[in-house]
């Protein structure tokens, strides 16, 4: 494997530089039962919370959820428009996503680690209620933003 060119070597360093701390990013999108099929069919995820309404509706959410990793994944959208790569990631599932639930997740730079050039984030994921439905942290070095943030940062 070689490294990384000079080209790209700058270019990293551009976007770590351009990352300030308190930026926010937002995506939101609504989860469709042909969300959750696809998910569910992708990974091998079959579990009867999800796919089976009889099992769910005795279950203690009442009715199939979506797969915690798909709502989940809405940092990863985010972090694909920054060029993101991650080097970490920690989930906490706090309250179930249902289909035809709208999820808001918003993305905050927490910091940065000079030593390592990377970028430190949390993520709070909300349904349409405003219920928190997940909590997230990652780490990871920005390579090409194409996403502009929220608003700048409280200085």
């Amino acid at each position: 494997m070689n490294g990384p060119s000079p080209a790209f070597q700058a270019q990293r360093q551009a976007a770590f530089d351009a990352a300030r701390v308190g930026q926010t990013f937002t995506y939101r999108r609504t989860f469709t039962d042909g969300d959750l099929s696809l998910f569910c069919g992708l990974t091998g995820d079959l579990n009867p919370f999800h796919l089976d309404e009889e099992f769910a509706a005795g279950a203690p959410f009442g009715r199939r959820i979506v797969p915690g990793l798909l709502p989940a994944s809405m940092v990863t959208h985010i972090g694909g428009l920054m060029g993101f790569l991650a080097a970490e990631m920690h989930f906490e599932f706090l309250a179930p996503v249902y289909v035809g639930d709208t999820v808001a997740c918003v993305v905050r730079f927490t910091g940065k680690d000079e030593a390592r050039r990377r970028v430190l984030c949390a993520a709070t994921l909300t349904n349409q209620a405003g219920g928190v439905v997940i909590r997230a942290s990652f780490g990871g070095f920005p390579t090409q933003p194409r996403l502009r943030p929220d608003s700048p940062p409280a200085d």
